[in-house]
């Protein structure tokens, strides 16, 4: 028996009734998709990272303050400290010239390293036609200004290997290295693949000639990336965006979707 009712121009409301479904069905697809893009954006940290590491790694880092060093660099070096000093990492420092110096013992909190950004903060100019000077960092005296990378690098290697979980390295250095200690950089490269010690290296400004050298020696799975500067690394005051708000809306959305789509429909047929 037809449960329809009965009309004499049914054939009137058929594209009514294909424009009714097509609308309920692009409304569940639309508030589907929009669903899902809430779960994506929730998922995402919305957070830049100098270089890929695990979350809270154990970090050794290695500083250069050779005389290279341009006042540019300097400023690269607070703005990666800063940056760095935001995360959950537990970190240990290492300054390097033409020798090394443990400045900070493995597995201090990143935090710690606030204290040291203001050494290679621009403090502002006091007094018109006098240029601020950056402040005098306490190893200014310990080195003679020159560069031998490989020092820094097998001092953080030798800690990085003591450590469980097996610490990552990250070099900040502008990678102009004295010609004399190429050689035994590149063997200190090689005892860090052997021992399997993550190296990432974090550029001051480096010419292509040494980006080239030390992604070479390093190899592709060694990322080079360039410092950011104090005013990039500062963190920027934001409104955060209503994304409850917006899953709420959407879930209304496809709720009433799928009210419309599972309600009874009205059903019509000609009359006999």
């Amino acid at each position: 028996m037809s449960s329809g009712i009965p009309l004499s121009d049914a054939r009137v409301f058929r594209p009514r009734a294909i424009t009714t479904t097509v609308v309920l069905t692009a409304l569940a697809v639309a508030a589907a998709a929009g669903a899902m893009g809430v779960l994506l954006a929730s998922r995402s940290s919305h957070s830049q990272t100098l270089v890929p590491v695990s979350s809270n790694a154990n970090l050794v880092i290695v500083l250069d303050l050779s005389a290279s060093i341009s006042s540019d660099s300097f400023s690269r070096i607070g703005g990666t400290l800063q940056a760095l000093s935001r995360t959950n990492d537990r970190v240990g420092l290492v300054v390097f010239s033409d020798s090394s110096y443990e400045a900070l013992p493995p597995g201090t909190p990143a935090a710690d390293l606030v204290p040291l950004v203001r050494y290679f903060t621009l403090p502002k100019q006091a007094e018109p036609g006098f240029m601020s000077s950056f402040p005098r960092n306490p190893w200014a005296n310990t080195f003679t200004g020159g560069t031998v990378i490989s020092s820094g690098l097998q001092t953080a290697i030798d800690i990085a290997v003591a450590q469980r979980p097996r610490a990552t390295v990250m070099l900040i250095s502008d990678l102009d290295d004295d010609p004399n200690d190429l050689p035994t950089l590149t063997a200190v490269a090689a005892i860090a693949q052997h021992d399997r010690v993550p190296i990432r290296i974090v550029g001051l400004n480096p010419s292509l000639r040494d980006i080239h050298y030390f992604a070479t020696v390093f190899g592709r799975k060694t990322p080079i990336v360039e410092a950011p500067t104090l005013e990039q690394a500062a963190p920027r005051a934001q409104t955060p965006f209503p994304w409850l708000l917006v899953a709420l809306a959407l879930a209304c959305a496809a709720l009433l979707a799928l009210r419309e789509g599972w309600a009874p429909p009205l059903a019509w047929r000609r009359s006999s």
